[in-house]
């Protein structure tokens, strides 16, 4: 029978629930740096089993962020192609100048060699499959520029491939060692066909996913810049202000909402590494780009549930 391990919050006192959680996150997918968006009641479920060489894990919590740094993935001891197909809520993936939301339905993939971020900014279910690079790199697909795309997981292969994910983490406590082996091979193949079918489409869709990649590289570039709107992007974009909603059609944010999005967590992160002993929190909203403290204060509790200054202090 494939190795198993069922790890759950629920066996500890409220406030050791945190960083157990970040210590099992670090442990299991090796070597993250997560968070709780500043929450002090969490939950975290992970129940991971073996098909062969494939690693499934079946994570169910409450909103939480990970982060794999460059450090981190400088020292990574084994490469893997990492999968999130959420059943439940959605998650933001982002790598390589490139973000995604996937929800029930898609799936996408990312590399565990380099720096990535993905944000569940809600309670989420997820089945995370990670499979080993040197089992993929076969593949006609270029995998270097089909990491943060969305794959659709409701037709073709890639239904196909999502389908397959799920049944098998569901078999594998019913399957021995040799039929878990056969049976991550065969997800392996499908994800391969589906990454191969990706790579060759040449659709409206890919079209869209592109300007999306040029509307994410301009807000990460001007930021800081207070002035920074969805008409100085369609200016600098050379397109008209409809075709960046539609790009964002699909997306957990409209286009706007994103850049504010971009912003809070920018300076959630700057309020997370300096803590107390950091700038201003009026200078850190004013560096990435928001023009009234009083407007960042109310954003930042509706995003958060606290203050700026409570933020600082849990951290």
């Amino acid at each position: 029978m494939p190795h198993q391990q069922a790890l759950s919050t629920d066996h500890f006192a409220p406030g050791d629930r945190a960083p157990v959680w970040h210590d099992w996150v670090r442990q299991q997918f090796g070597g993250l740096q997560s968070d709780l968006y500043g929450d002090t009641d969490f939950e975290g479920h992970l129940h991971t089993s073996q098909a062969g060489a494939l690693q499934l894990t079946h994570l169910e919590a409450k909103r939480h962020r990970v982060t794999r740094t460059t450090d981190l993935a400088r020292h990574t001891d084994e490469a893997f192609f990492k999968i999130v197909a959420p059943i439940k809520g959605y998650a933001n993936v982002e790598q390589g100048g490139r973000q995604t939301s996937v929800s029930p339905g898609s799936w996408t993939l990312y590399d565990t060699t380099r720096p990535y971020r993905i944000a569940n900014p809600g309670s989420v279910e997820h089945l995370v499959v990670m499979i080993p690079q040197r089992d993929l790199q076969g593949s006609a697909a270029r995998l270097e520029h089909l990491m943060a795309r969305p794959i659709n997981g409701q037709s073709g292969i890639g239904r196909v491939a999502l389908t397959t994910m799920r049944s098998t983490f569901e078999e594998l406590p019913h399957m021995s060692a040799d039929a878990a082996r056969g049976a991550g091979e065969l997800l392996t193949q499908l994800v391969r066909l589906s990454l191969t079918e990706l790579a060759g489409l040449h659709t409206p869709l890919t079209q869209r996913e592109a300007l999306k990649d040029r509307i994410r590289q301009y807000v990460a570039l001007h930021l800081r810049d207070p002035q920074l709107s969805v008409e100085q992007i369609a200016t600098a974009l050379n397109c008209s202000k409809r075709h960046l909603y539609n790009a964002f059609a699909e997306e957990a944010h409209p286009l706007a909402s994103y850049i504010q999005h971009q912003r809070l967590d920018a300076c959630l992160r700057e309020l997370q590494q300096v803590g107390s002993a950091g700038r201003p929190i009026t200078e850190i909203a004013l560096h990435w780009g928001f023009n009234s403290p009083s407007h960042f204060s109310r954003v930042f509790r509706e995003h958060t549930g606290l203050s700026p200054s409570e933020f600082r202090q849990q951290h």
